[in-house]
């Protein structure tokens, strides 16, 4: 389900307050594969409800370049959100997750393992109000690039 921006913070105050544990990750999510509902649902097995945050279009094109993303924003979070581990979406479309995750305030933000803490911006934020971060070993040779680098040969 595809919760609007200006509704995330509430919406997920709402799900602490009735006992959930919130967990949170980000990430583009253009082509789905193998390797991404396996990371997901590792996420979701750290608490209760994931909240996933989704890059917008153009975030998208400013981290992966002009041809990317392959789908819509739209289409991307309908096709995320329709898997079992993900229960809900939210856009976001800054450079980072930092704002974004301030306003979730997950128990739990997790981040595929190509991650340190020292590397992962978002960290201090989560570590800041008494969240921790995971980390999950990516799953080898599953990608969204390699996807479409193998059409492209």
């Amino acid at each position: 389900m595809l919760v609007e921006r200006q509704d995330i913070a509430k919406f997920c105050e709402i799900l602490r307050k009735g006992g959930q544990k919130v967990v949170f990750t980000n990430g583009c999510f253009d082509i789905l594969h193998a390797g991404h509902v396996t990371y997901l649902e590792a996420a979701k097995a750290h608490g209760d409800v994931l909240v996933l945050g989704l890059n917008t279009d153009a975030s998208v094109r400013r981290l992966k370049g002009p041809e990317r993303p392959i789908n819509s924003e739209l289409d991307r979070a309908k096709v995320v959100g329709a898997l079992k581990s993900v229960d809900y979406v939210v856009l976001f479309g800054e450079q980072t997750a930092e704002t974004v995750i301030a306003e979730v305030k997950p128990d739990i933000y997790v981040k595929g393992g190509d991650y340190t803490l020292d590397t992962l911006p978002e960290a201090k934020i989560v570590q800041s109000y008494g969240g921790k971060v995971a980390f999950i070993d990516m799953v080898e040779g599953r990608s969204t690039t390699n996807i479409i680098n193998k059409i492209k040969s």
